[in-house]
């Protein structure tokens, strides 16, 4: 049974009737650009054959109940209750309530309608994978809300909106780049996003090559991780800067050759964490052009720089993200591997030759069994279309 069907079952048994539409919101991958959304940088992402799914209509209560069926849990919320994070009954939110939660809440800071729902979702976008599974579920939602409310946003305007929740609400300070992917989705397509004009455009990837994700099994909790720090070191790294180059507000404004000059002026653990910055902005610039002119291997080559500097510089890799891409650099028809997402566990993507694929993705989850022990799951990739909501019936 698809996940489609099967949150319009589970609705069904739960409120006792039809749901009246169904949202659907894709995760993501990265190609480069990691770790420089909130450093106003440039990313290459996609929106992925991966969803969460949200069956819904309006319901005649005045609290929202959702129900997570992956997590086999259910909450009941209200405009007012999720301003102290808490149910409709006064308890906590559950960590996975903050999300749709969340994002009623930043909706509500733009004096949006926000009819009372009845809702199931689930996904197949693995949590805590590097996949963005947190935003396609404030996606869904959004796109779910504004179905019922009758109101219109564009899907950048809600990905930020989307970026705040998580930002404010939930308390990761994430950048734009994985609401904008899952909103903003393009199918067959790459995007190309300037995080600091918002300014986009989709790239055809070669046709020659294919994008594969290996998924290590190894999870990792976000909002408890390292991440915020990353995020303090760049902002750090800004200040000190300031000092010698006036006119940056962020790394972006910082040429490799610039930071180069200056960089004994950073902290040792700060300067790591901006350079990787710095030089993963100048890596991505030089990738939109390759794959312009279909050069894959050198396209490649940046990605396989990329790990490195986040494995030695910016230090969010794990022994078992940094044996994926071992293995996968091994493999023949690969051109280039790296960790994807926040890190600390979660996926690797790969761009591999497409007559290579089949037998890449086997002999990658098979050496990665022996020398681990762990079962990965390897998806050969398709980009996705955005966030979008039809009729149930």
């Amino acid at each position: 049974m698809d996940i489609r069907q099967r949150v319009v079952d589970l609705f069904r048994q739960r409120f006792g009737g039809e749901p009246d539409f169904i949202a659907r919101a894709p995760g993501r991958v990265n190609l480069l650009g990691e770790h420089v959304d909130y450093n106003d940088g440039f990313v290459l992402p996609a929106a992925i054959d991966r969803a969460t799914w949200v069956a819904f209509c309006l319901s005649g209560m005045k609290q929202s109940t959702i129900l997570a069926t992956d997590l086999n849990e259910e909450v009941s919320f209200t405009s007012e209750s999720v301003l102290e994070k808490e149910t409709f009954g006064g308890l906590p939110l559950p960590d996975w309530a903050r999300y749709p939660a969340g994002v009623m809440w930043s909706l509500d800071t733009k004096a949006l309608t926000m009819p009372p729902i009845e809702a199931v979702f689930a996904s197949d976008v693995p949590r805590g994978a590097g996949l963005s599974s947190s935003a396609s579920v404030e996606m869904a939602f959004g796109v779910a809300w504004q179905q019922l409310g009758e109101w219109k946003l564009t899907p950048m305007e809600l990905a930020l909106l989307g970026q705040r929740a998580e930002n404010k609400y939930v308390g990761v300070n994430c950048g734009i780049m994985d609401q904008f992917a899952s909103a903003c989705g393009i199918q067959d397509r790459l995007l190309d996003l300037d995080c600091r004009s918002l300014e986009w455009k989709a790239l055809s990837l070669p046709p020659q090559v294919a994008v594969v994700i290996a998924d290590t099994s190894v999870r990792r909790k976000l909002s408890s991780s390292a991440y915020n720090d990353r995020r303090l070191a760049c902002e750090t790294a800004v200040r000190i800067l300031q000092g010698v180059l006036p006119n940056i507000t962020a790394l972006r404004d910082v040429s490799v050759e610039a930071f180069n000059q200056y960089a004994h002026l950073l902290p040792e653990a700060v300067e790591k964490r901006a350079r990787h910055v710095v030089e993963e902005i100048a890596r991505t610039c030089l990738a939109v052009p390759l794959l312009a002119s279909g050069d894959v291997l050198h396209f490649g080559e940046l990605m396989d720089k990329c790990h490195v500097s986040l494995r030695d510089l910016y230090e969010v890799s794990s022994p078992e993200l940094d044996a994926m891409v071992e293995i996968a650099r091994s493999l023949p028809g690969c051109h280039g591997a790296r960790l994807t997402g926040a890190g600390f566990g979660g996926c690797t993507v790969n761009l591999v030759a497409k007559e290579s694929v089949k037998s890449f993705a086997a002999n990658l989850a098979q050496g990665y069994e022996q020398r681990t022990g762990l079962h990965p799951e390897i998806h050969i990739c398709r980009a996705a279309a955005g966030a979008s909501v039809e009729p149930a019936r």
